[in-house]
């Protein structure tokens, strides 16, 4: 199968303890399409998230962290 690999960054605006991180990367992890959500120590306002472009959109991404009653947005993808 081949994949689309792309990763995009998510600001959440929101001071998350760590339980909180570990929660919405392992959340995010699970979906399908998704290799990889995870943040930083530094920088834990941003998520990279690792993702199969073909079977989910980054918009999609970017609701499942706001569907957890987060407040985020999308600031760009590498």
């Amino acid at each position: 199968m081949n994949t689309h690999n792309a990763v995009v960054i998510v600001h959440i605006d929101e001071t998350l303890t760590d339980k909180e991180i570990q929660n919405v990367e392992r959340e995010l992890s699970a979906g399908d399409g998704v290799q990889a959500a995870c943040m930083h120590v530094r920088t834990r306002h941003l998520m990279v998230v690792d993702y199969d472009s073909e079977r989910i959109k980054s918009i999609q991404l970017l609701g499942q962290v706001r569907s957890q009653g987060l407040h985020a947005e999308l600031i760009g993808g590498i």
